[in-house]
């Protein structure tokens, strides 16, 4: 298989691109739009074909490339079904399973984030990797403040779907701020200090208790990611 992590520094935001083979089809989950030069040349130089751009959600702190991509390549823009964007080409639901070129990404409902956050399990029959958005972080998890988020079901989407995942399996967030670049699910079960340990009562109390800044760039890319990316 083909993978390649993008990393955004300016929102420590992580792009993931995927095919089987080269020569193949790919898709790309959570593009960053002014890293869209940096996609584009990875596309050409693999020589794939882009068949599908994904968001796990409406992100806050940096504008999507979904439309970008669109335009450039006709790919298919991929959102969860209760987001809002409107552009959006093809809204999944809950265990749909997205299938291009001897890859498949099965979709998992997991508010918390927010309320339209789904993550994406590689190859579900043999489960390998899960691209988490922003639910599920390496050592922490996404803040539950805006957006729809709620503590309770950021809990009950991490240890009732996630953490039933293989310990074996990947964990790849749309973020990391600690020069991170991947997990397991055990060792997110073992070590992730937010929840090791914890019941649901104690992560409820953790999260409401973080009192964070808003995203610098909120008030731009909440509306811009509802349009895809092009106000």
């Amino acid at each position: 298989m083909v993978f390649r992590q993008f990393f955004d520094p300016v929102s420590s935001t992580f792009t993931y691109l995927l095919a089987s083979r080269r020569g193949g089809e790919a898709l790309i989950i959570d593009p960053v739009k002014e890293q869209l030069g940096g996609y584009l040349a990875a596309i050409d130089e693999l020589g794939v074909r882009l068949v599908h751009a994904i968001d796990t959600h409406t992100h806050a702190d940096h504008v999507t490339a979904l439309g970008d991509l669109r335009d450039a390549t006709q790919c298919t823009t991929v959102m969860g079904e209760r987001s809002k964007a409107l552009c959006v080409s093809r809204k999944v639901s809950e265990n749909e399973v997205l299938r291009m070129d001897g890859i498949e990404l099965k979709a998992l409902y997991t508010p918390g984030h927010t309320d339209e956050s789904f993550s994406f399990v590689l190859n579900p029959r043999r489960p390998e990797a899960v691209f988490t958005g922003d639910v599920l972080l390496i050592r922490g998890s996404g803040r539950t403040d805006f957006q729809g988020g709620d503590a309770r079901r950021s809990w009950d989407s991490i240890v009732n779907k996630l953490f039933r995942l293989p310990d074996e399996a990947t964990v790849y967030p749309a973020h990391d701020y600690n020069g991170c670049t991947a997990s397991r699910i055990g060792d997110e079960k073992r070590f992730n200090p937010r929840l090791s340990g914890k019941s649901e009562a104690e992560y409820i109390r953790i999260m409401d208790s973080l009192n964070l800044p808003n995203p610098a760039m909120m008030d731009v890319a909440v509306p811009a990611n509802l349009a895809c990316g092009q106000l």
